[in-house]
């Protein structure tokens, strides 16, 4: 690797350490041990208790069994704390139930995992780390083949974390004899393909059916066992074994040794920014690529796909389905060159679109509870964004992260509230604007300070934040709207995914209710920005207008709802509008070049609070059940809205606009938490209906009505150039209707509920269509 890197093969010399495992989970930093420990670690005799609570699934020897892992000599508990080991034994880890064991015998659980996983001190490492790291980076030439901590090429494992993950004794084989070592997904593998041509590259995921290998050009494809003859796989490392001094393997080891993750805060030193072309797969995404959370940054689920239409879609049939596990998933895959990446409860994952195949995963400890807002709590996540090779989430506790795209290691880590006090949480996906990663933030309804912030995509740097109440002491305009004595008290929580319009720079972006949620009393005024849609300059974070749906909001009618961006002609004008179908039970069409309405509609029939929208003031004109009481109020819509976060979508060929609405109404109690009682009527039940809205007059051209329960059905539309509109129905199923009129053409029955929003995509040519259900990712195809 280091003097006898220019000599090796061109492909083989590409790694490091090949052997070296990528590891692409999260851990926390290096826990600190008291002393060196052998990590032979003379094994002691389980304790009865481990053999009665654990043997089971692990092996009476903790090594393991074919119900779950071997607990000796693990990578991922070596680098955890006891705390966290503590705690998945405490409640539990994916398919692992929980204990709740008295705390004495959690502690000698964890004491005797711990003594199968002992930790190094990088102080008993002879060499010199500083040495090392310029070997590396220098004469070495490891980092042209290797990341750490954002620095390298990603042409072998991410090495940021290697020391908590390798023994001094692996690091020093995975050098010396990196034959003995060749983690999983960097064998190397050769593959005759039906065409002719040969491809040769690191075999990242394999399964009886397909292949997702990695060329030298760090390109991924996605290959079908349809597409190639012949597999033979490298038994040899790709890397040559280390031909360096004694002297130079004791520096090295020491450097890789020391490295113990990424830490929380901006990258520093220099790093490449995004390029333009980068940029403008964002801005106008390949044919067939879904590049954000929306496919476009218009908010605008409309895709000009059209393979699937109204001729062929009732021979749909599913294609693969992938598990996460975490059962009501709300993610929106997003697909880049083929590769779609998922998320769960502080989890991401790349598969292949072509098989849902596992490529790589990124997985961090759910933030302890009480401790983050209430949705991020219950692990609800929505997805990522993407520019570039960076992938950037947001985790539960508001840390906006960047994960590269071909390893998923972890490239930086930002702590979007900064420290500040409160139940913080993460759960959209974040918007990619230019060079610019823009995130918002949950737990208006804990009482936190909302925000919009901006960050530098390739370092994590802050670029501008915008809070969305003002602060005790401000004054002002927005000041002025928070009259009494609890001004600031919360709220305008900014927790869905954002839109803008690259031509004017102008980024949009929704704020939450105010709080307490329904008791104004010490927060009367309108409580600026709540309840608001904000236009802003994307490049300084200032605002440019505002406008609130919602003022004084008493019912938690969020404004957290897909802000849609479109060029149409409306009455006789070609115009650039705003569409916002509001959780107060209202459509409004704003004209976004400015922020002034122009119109106002209900969208519902249950609505009891206003008469309707002044054309005059665009305000609500209000009736007395607007007003909540200690004894309660019949209010409608109910509190979780006419509509709400699910995706929206307008079809320029047939003008209508595509929005889940809610017929439904809630006891509302004035109380500064837990102010609502469910309200049911026999006579007149709750409803969710799919409706297709004129913009221009508001009027509905068709609705479905949807049997079953409405909370189980959070999924929202995506229409086509195909002329179709998919949604999943409340029953669980999954469905296509004729945009033009909703008349239905195709239905699959996933007996889950649906939390999530429908994508689509185009890999070879060949569409899907992908929706998250309970737990599953499912992904849709016409049989070839």
């Amino acid at each position: 690797m280091i003097r006898s890197l220019r000599n090796a093969r061109p492909f083989t010399a590409r790694v490091l350490a090949v052997a070296i495992a990528c590891g692409a989970a999260a851990l926390p930093a290096r826990p600190q041990a008291a002393a060196h420990q052998s990590p032979s670690a003379q094994m002691q005799e389980p304790p009865q208790l481990f053999k009665r609570t654990c043997a089971l699934c692990h092996g009476a020897d903790a090594r393991g069994t074919d119900r779950g892992p071997s607990l000796v000599n693990s990578a991922e508990l070596r680098s955890m704390p006891d705390s966290n080991i503590a705690d998945i034994i405490r409640k539990g880890k994916a398919k692992m139930p929980a204990f709740p064991l008295p705390e004495a015998n959690i502690d000698a659980l964890t004491r005797f995992v711990r003594s199968l996983n002992p930790i190094e001190l990088a102080t008993t490492v002879a060499g010199d780390p500083k040495a090392g790291e310029r070997i590396f980076f220098g004469s070495g030439q490891c980092s042209t083949c290797h990341m750490v901590r954002g620095r390298g090429a990603p042409k072998g494992p991410d090495l940021s974390d290697v020391g908590r993950r390798l023994r001094l004794e692996e690091l020093k084989q995975s050098l010396t004899d990196p034959d003995a070592r060749i983690a999983d997904g960097w064998g190397t593998i050769s593959a005759k393909l039906s065409d002719g041509r040969t491809l040769h590259g690191f075999a990242r995921a394999q399964g009886s059916h397909d292949l997702v290998l990695e060329t030298d050009d760090s390109k991924l494809h996605l290959l079908l066992d349809s597409e190639f003859k012949a597999l033979t796989p490298d038994r040899h490392s790709a890397m040559p074994a280390y031909k360096g001094t004694e002297g130079e393997l004791r520096d090295l080891v020491a450097y890789l040794n020391g490295l113990n993750g990424v830490g929380v805060g901006p990258l520093t030193g220099p790093q490449s920014p995004p390029t333009q072309a980068e940029i403008e797969a964002i801005v106008h995404p390949r044919k067939g690529d879904w590049p954000t959370y929306n496919g476009t940054l218009d908010g605008n689920r409309f895709s000009h796909l059209d393979q699937v239409n109204l001729s062929n879609v009732a021979k749909l049939q599913l294609q693969w389905t992938y598990s996460i596990p975490f059962n009501g998933l709300e993610t929106t895959p997003v697909v880049v060159d083929g590769v779609m990446y998922v998320t769960g409860n502080n989890q991401v994952y790349a598969l292949s679109g072509k098989s849902g195949r596992e490529i790589w995963r990124y997985v961090r400890p759910k933030s302890v509870a009480g401790t983050i807002a209430s949705d991020a709590a219950i692990g609800v996540n929505r997805g990522v964004a993407v520019l570039g090779d960076r992938i950037f989430y947001l985790t539960d506790d508001a840390h906006l992260i960047s994960l590269h795209r071909l390893t998923g290691a972890l490239l930086w880590d930002v702590d979007t509230a900064e420290g500040a006090k409160g139940l913080y949480g993460g759960t959209s996906a974040p918007l990619v604007v230019g060079d610019l990663v823009i995130t918002g933030v949950s737990g208006g309804d804990n009482g936190i300070r909302g925000y919009v912030a901006a960050y530098k995509a390739a370092t994590g740097e802050p670029a501008w934040k915008l809070y969305t109440i003002p602060n005790p002491g401000d004054t002002g305009p927005a000041a002025d709207t928070w009259k009494g004595s609890a001004l600031g008290l919360g709220g305008g929580a900014t927790w869905l995914t954002g839109s803008a319009d690259t031509e004017a720079k102008v980024l949009y972006w929704a704020a939450g209710n105010p709080h307490p949620d329904t008791d104004g009393d010490e927060r009367t005024g309108s409580n600026l920005y709540t309840n608001s849609d904000l236009a802003i300059d994307v490049n300084t974070g200032k605002m440019l207008w505002y406008y609130q749906f919602t003022p004084h909001d008493l019912h938690d009618w969020d404004a957290n709802e897909p802000i849609v961006l479109v060029n149409a002609r409306w009455n006789g004008r070609d115009r650039k509008l705003l569409l916002h179908a509001n959780r107060n039970g209202f459509l409004y069409v704003l004209d976004r070049t400015t922020g002034r309405p122009l119109m106002a509609t209900k969208m519902v029939r249950k609505l009891n609070w206003a008469s309707g929208i002044d054309e005059r003031t665009w305000t609500p004109q209000l009736l007395p059940e607007n007003e909540t009481s200690l004894q309660g109020t019949v209010t409608c819509p109910a509190v979780r809205g006419a509509t709400n976060w699910y995706s929206t979508a307008y079809n320029p060929a047939t003008k209508l606009y595509y929005v889940m609405t809610v017929e439904d109404c809630t006891t509302y109690i004035r109380a500064e938490d837990a102010g609502y009682r469910r309200y049911n009527n026999p006579a007149d039940p709750a409803q969710k209906i799919l409706r297709a809205f004129d913009i221009e007059s508001g009027k509905v051209v068709w609705q479905i009505v949807l049997p079953g329960p409405l909370q189980s059905n959070y999924s929202g539309v995506l229409t086509t150039s195909g002329g179709l509109v998919f949604f999943g129905e409340s029953s669980g199923g999954f469905a296509a209707v004729d945009a033009r009129n909703g008349k239905y053409l195709w239905h699959f029955e996933t007996n889950h509920a649906i939390r999530a929003s429908p994508m689509t995509y185009a890999i070879d040519g060949r569409q899907y269509i992908a929706i998250a259900s309970g737990s599953n990712i499912l992904s849709f195809a016409l049989p070839k």
